[in-house]
């Protein structure tokens, strides 16, 4: 039918979700979405076949851009977040000024990061766009993705009665010129005597003052908690587990004591799984990973893979990347990294385990990652910080009692509970502590284990590899959507931590047990709990 037929097709598929994401609303009145546009969408010839929004919650606070594209992807739908290469759009739909774009840089802000807010201001947003293959169907996939993550079934039914199902009739001139022969897609049809009758307005772009307080919903009990200036006395915080994951996405290792080096816990992540173009493998692509169990054997300088109907296979814990090793250039979370092949055997391994062809790379210990995080108070720079195959840092840090309270909403929206051991092994952490107070830790700028200084470089987003059930490889969405709602705003869970370089050639030695020393983010130490529980030396 040529470009006319689908200009609108596409526009058609615009208009209908545009229509609907304006008119839904929470129980309180609140909008769903804030939509970005200059038009009223009546128009193809001025306007295309996209939406630019932010999500917002009750109380019409905008959810981070990376929270909804965490969740879109657990529902197979790819939408593009951020700026969008338009600055100038961005600072004017948003209301951002240049001295806001200053005070984000400063916050460690730059295109094509996931940091959505800064002092809860976002810095970019959502957009979708429908092509000439996109159909009805797939702008009710979208729909009904906001539906079940932002509303409850009450909610849904109000916003529904403004319009009708989409027929092949044409749409009134006024909406869009249609010729009566187009069957190319199925045309939306306004009722405008409905939209008329809309106790709501479907102008979203202003600013909305809540309603009466509703009543607390479930996040009020996974509330961000604040620490005490100072402790004293009470219950220690300890370390109650380490893992380690020698190869990246695959199954934890876990130990009771493990030496620290210049990139973490000794082995950890480096090792991982490429695909035949040198694609760094993932749960997200491919959740077997975690069926795979690498342990790592220091005495016989070997790490053993096992997984079920496979046969045991070792690799040499010995760097080979000799002058006839073949250095490889992959990519870790966009950076570089300089990696060598593990050869044929172990890369037939993995394939026959995954059914696809892949190998297993190991990072090149003379071309050693640098940190990219922001620096702050108190250690060296961050580009004398080395990684491994990490994706943001070198440690991530959970607590069990962060974990309890999380537990209980999650419990409560499925038809099982889920153990805690489960649930840490979901959140694949190195350490994890046993603290007093959920969420403490989120107010921590720095922490002591042992003879071990770790600097708290930020919160760790979630993705949907918590979704993953590290035992089974079996998927279920209701754990970062569980994690969202009790959260607010965010999915973050757990924090990530740096240690400065060893000045010295001897590793320094994790172990559990050990005692927590934490320092506030205002630089106020908590006092070291009055207890006969020795402090571990590491």
């Amino acid at each position: 039918g040529g470009m006319e037929k689908i200009k609108q097709h596409t526009f058609t598929l615009a208009h209908y979700t545009y229509t609907v994401l304006s008119n839904l609303r929470y129980t309180n009145g609140a909008p769903v979405v804030r939509i970005y546009n200059d038009t009223d969408f009546s128009n193809p010839d001025v306007q295309g076949p996209i939406i630019n929004f932010n999500v917002l919650d009750e109380n019409g606070e905008v959810l981070g851009f990376s929270q909804v594209d965490s969740m879109a992807s657990l529902h197979n739908i790819h939408v593009r977040t951020g700026c969008f290469c338009n600055m100038g759009a961005c600072q004017m739909h948003l209301d951002i000024s240049n001295e806001d774009i200053q005070r984000n840089l400063q916050a460690g802000h730059v295109c094509g990061d996931n940091i959505d807010l800064v002092d809860g201001r976002p810095t970019g947003s959502v957009r979708i766009s429908f092509g000439y293959m996109s159909s009805f169907e797939d702008a009710q996939t979208f729909l009904n993705f906001i539906i079940a993550t932002r509303l409850s079934k009450s909610d849904t039914e109000i916003p529904f009665q403004s319009v009708t199902k989409p027929t092949t009739e044409p749409v009134p001139d006024e909406h869009l010129s249609v010729n009566n022969a187009d069957k190319l897609s199925p045309i939306l049809q306004i009722l405008d005597g409905e939209l008329r009758n809309n106790p709501f307005e479907t102008e979203t772009t202003g600013s909305w003052q809540p309603l009466e307080p509703e009543a607390e919903s479930i996040r009020a009990a996974v509330s961000e908690t604040a620490v005490p200036t100072c402790r004293k006395g009470g219950k220690p915080i300890t370390v109650t587990k380490i893992y380690l994951y020698p190869i990246k996405s695959c199954s934890a290792f876990e130990v009771t004591e493990w030496p620290v080096g210049n990139q973490g816990l000794l082995y950890d992540r480096n090792w991982m799984v490429v695909n035949q173009n040198g694609v760094c493998m993932t749960q997200k692509q491919e959740p077997r990973l975690c069926l795979v169990n690498p342990s790592i054997d220091r005495k016989q300088k070997i790490m053993v893979i096992q997984a079920e109907g496979m046969d045991p296979i070792s690799v040499s814990l010995e760097d080979n990347a000799g002058k006839e090793t073949v250095i490889c250039e992959s990519k870790v979370c966009s950076h570089r990294v300089k990696t060598y092949d593990c050869g044929e055997k172990i890369a037939g391994w993995f394939s026959a385990f995954l059914g696809r062809p892949c190998r297993l790379i190991r990072q090149s210990s003379d071309m050693k990652r640098k940190s990219h995080q922001k620096n702050t108070k108190g250690l060296s720079p961050a580009t004398n910080i080395s990684l491994s195959l990490v994706n943001e840092a070198q440690y991530l840090l959970i607590n069990v009692a962060s974990i309890l309270q999380l537990k209980e909403h999650i419990s409560a929206r499925l038809k099982e509970p889920l153990e805690i051991e489960e649930l840490i092994q979901r959140f694949r952490a190195n350490i994890v502590i046993d603290a007093p107070e959920s969420f403490e830790e989120e107010e921590w700028a720095e922490i002591s284990i042992g003879a071990l200084q770790f600097q708290v470089v930020g919160p760790c987003s979630r993705c949907q590899i918590i979704c993953i059930d590290q035992q089974s490889g079996e998927r279920n969405k209701e754990i970062l959507q569980s994690l969202s709602s009790a959260r607010g705003r965010k999915t973050n869970f757990g924090i990530y931590l740096m240690n400065q370089p060893l000045r010295s050639s001897f590793s320094d030695i994790l172990s559990v047990g050990c005692q927590v020393l934490p320092v506030l983010k205002e630089n106020t130490e908590i006092q070291p709990p009055t207890s006969s529980e020795e402090k571990c030396s590491g």
